[in-house]
């Protein structure tokens, strides 16, 4: 949410880049097998997100749509990167603990001029952790060694007083931090 809005800000208000692409990993929580249907209509279930983010930032049910229209935003899933260049855009990457180091080194190497690129990702939700495939392991932790040493990189991590979706949730999040520190 907070990269979104402020990447949409430096696109509407500020000028300074031309659209916002979101790349997201296809990876579920759960494998649910097959799914029919085009590529779009596969990629619509990950999408789905910044849909209601953008349209609840607008106040607007069409907002997400709209702005997808006129080339603003560009949606892509980290299976279908290679090969493309974003110039002038503000490219965020989302879900990055759900990814690998390959996906994440392709997608930072797409950047192209006039871009910024942002990866929002929680190395405490990896959904790679319970693959069946041990070449899925999260990148994330890799990654992160490499970015700590780009002087141009900076690193924002987020901790309890930052969780802003209920009360709910920061209690869970805080109560599970707390039984798997006592279990270790």
């Amino acid at each position: 949410m907070c990269a979104t809005y402020l990447a949409l800000n430096d696109v509407l208000q500020k000028g300074e880049y031309e659209k916002v692409v979101i790349i997201r990993s296809a990876v579920q929580t759960r494998e649910q097998g097959f799914m029919p249907g085009t590529q779009a209509q596969k990629e619509a279930v990950f999408e789905a997100p910044y849909l209601d983010i953008v349209n609840d930032l607008f106040d607007r049910k069409d907002a997400y749509n709209l702005m997808k229209s006129k080339g603003m935003i560009e949606f892509k899933t980290s299976s279908f990167v290679r090969g493309l260049t974003f110039d002038n855009a503000i490219i965020i990457v989302d879900e990055c603990q759900s990814m690998t180091y390959h996906e994440l080194d392709s997608i930072i190497t797409r950047v192209g001029e006039s871009s910024k690129i942002v990866f929002c990702g929680d190395t405490k939700q990896d959904d790679l952790a319970t693959s069946r495939n041990r070449a899925d392991i999260t990148g994330l932790h890799d990654f992160l060694k490499v970015l700590y040493a780009i002087p141009s990189f900076d690193v924002v991590r987020f901790g309890i007083n930052d969780i802003v979706r209920s009360g709910l949730v920061k209690e869970y999040i805080m109560a599970k931090e707390q039984i798997l520190e006592d279990v270790a």
